[in-house]
């Protein structure tokens, strides 16, 4: 980073350590710098909802029979643990 504050190209990439303590030195009532640019547009990334970088695509798998089984079974035995009264998220019941 040169002295008067202005980032160019770096030789080399900024580590996790330098960029949390360029963070925390920040003054947080500072306003942005008025001709500072969005990460979407900066990454060309202006036409979706949310960034590619935010959230990962959906990927799509098939399960196999017995797959599909196994997990009904355990979706069963949950809505069954629930439906007699049991807490199955919580740990043991005590008991008085």
């Amino acid at each position: 980073m040169a002295e008067t504050g202005i980032v160019g190209e770096l030789d080399r990439p900024i580590t996790d350590e330098e960029l949390t303590a360029l963070a925390l030195a920040a003054d947080p009532d500072q306003a942005p710098d008025p001709d500072a640019v969005p990460l979407a547009d900066y990454l060309g990334e202006t036409s979706e909802l949310l960034p590619s970088w935010y959230m990962a695509p959906v990927g799509t798998a098939r399960a196999g029979r017995w797959q599909r089984l196994v997990i009904l079974a355990v979706i069963a035995a949950f809505i069954g643990i629930e439906a007699v009264g049991l807490c199955s998220t919580y740990g043991q019941i005590p008991f008085h």
